[in-house]
C-alpha cells in the first residue's frame, strides 16, 4: 500500500531536484528524507531518481510516476477537505433508502425539494430497497436514512425510527362490476369476491396477513391474482380481473375503468416510517431527518 507521506516527499524532491532544499521545504532533516525515498523505491521495485554528487534527477519511469503521484495527492487533498466539510454538515452527500410509497405519497420528493433549497450543492443518492436491506444499510453506514414500511424492533440496539404517515387502503372495483354503482359496500358484499392481492414484501407471510385482515373485517376474499405493486393491481382491476385494496395516494386521480370506494369499516393501511442509526455521524443527516419528519403528515 502506498504511503501518502512518502509520495509527498517524492514529489517535493522531484520538484526541487535537490534533497537538501526538499528537506528544508518539508521541515525535516536530509537523512530521514533520503531513507523515505529509498524505502519508496524499494517497495515499488523501481528506480525513481538518477543520483550524482551535484544533483538528483528523475528517471524516465520517475517522470511517469510523478504525474500519477501528483494526481493521487490532489485527490487525497480533495477527499480530506470533503470529509471535513461532511463532518461539519456543510456539503457533500446523503445516501437515502426508500420504498415506493415514500415517492408517490410525496414524503420523499417534498423533503428533497426542501433539501435542495437549503443546501443546493449537496449530492443525493437514492436506493430503492426493501426494509430489511435498508436496515442493514443503516447498520453498515452505507445509508444515512431509511424510509420503510415497517419499523425496526423497539429494542434494536442500533436503530431508531419514527412513524411518518398512514395511507388508508381503499376498495377499487372494475367500472362494470355489479358493486360499482353502490355507494355503501358491506363486508357481506365482498365475501367470496375474486380478489387481487397487492404485496411486494419478500416475507412469505404477507398474503396470510392480508387474508387475516379481511377475515377480521367480516369477509373472505377469493384471491385469484397477486400484484407486485399498486399500479399493476389497478391495471388488473381495470381489466375486470378482480377487486383490490389500493392506498389512497395511488388513486387520487381518476383511473380509467376503475371505481374507488372508501370503506369506513375497514381500517387497513400502508404505513411509512423513517429509520436511522442512533449515532449521528454528520449534522446533515440529523438535519435531513428533521426535514422528513416535519414535512410529513402525522399518522392517524
Amino acid at each position: 500500500m502506498l504511503d501518502l507521506r512518502q509520495l509527498r516527499y517524492f514529489v517535493t524532491v522531484a520538484e526541487t531536484e535537490h534533497v537538501g532544499r526538499a528537506a528544508e521545504r518539508l521541515h525535516i532533516s536530509q537523512s530521514p528524507l533520503s531513507r523515505q525515498i529509498a524505502q519508496l523505491e524499494k517497495n515499488l521495485g523501481l528506480a525513481l531518481f538518477e543520483r550524482s554528487q551535484q544533483r538528483i534527477r528523475l528517471t524516465s519511469d520517475g517522470h511517469v510516476f510523478l504525474t500519477e503521484a501528483r494526481a493521487l495527492l490532489r485527490h487525497a487533498d480533495r477527499l480530506e477537505n470533503l470529509g471535513r466539510r461532511l463532518g461539519r454538515g456543510e456539503e457533500g452527500g446523503l445516501c437515502i433508502g426508500y420504498v415506493s410509497d415514500a415517492m408517490h405519497t410525496g414524503v420523499l420528493p417534498t423533503a428533497l425539494r426542501t433539501l435542495r433549497e437549503e443546501r443546493p450543492g449537496i449530492h443525493v443518492a437514492l436506493y430503492d430497497q426493501e426494509s430489511a436491506d435498508q436496515f442493514e444499510g443503516l447498520r453498515q453506514r452505507s445509508l444515512d436514512i431509511a424510509l420503510v414500511r415497517t419499523p425496526p424492533p423497539e429494542d434494536d440496539p442500533d436503530l431508531d425510527a419514527s412513524a411518518l404517515l398512514r395511507d388508508p387502503l381503499l376498495l377499487t372495483l372494475p367500472e362494470d362490476h355489479p358493486l360499482a354503482g353502490r355507494e355503501d359496500v358491506t363486508p357481506d358484499d365482498l365475501d367470496g369476491q375474486p380478489w387481487i392481492a397487492v404485496g411486494d414484501s419478500p416475507s412469505p407471510g404477507w398474503r396470510d396477513a392480508f387474508v387475516a385482515s379481511c377475515t377480521a373485517s367480516g369477509f373472505t376474499p377469493d384471491i385469484r391474482l397477486d400484484a407486485a405493486d399498486a399500479l399493476t393491481a389497478l391495471g388488473l382491476v381495470a381489466s375486470g380481473l378482480g377487486l383490490a385494496f389500493v392506498q389512497r395516494s395511488m388513486v387520487r386521480g381518476s383511473t380509467e375503468g376503475v371505481v374507488v370506494r372508501e370503506l369506513p369499516w375497514y381500517d387497513g393501511s400502508v404505513r411509512l416510517w423513517a429509520a436511522w442509526h442512533r449515532v449521528d455521524l454528520r449534522p446533515v443527516v440529523s438535519s435531513f431527518r428533521e426535514t422528513v419528519l416535519a414535512g410529513s403528515p402525522r399518522p392517524e
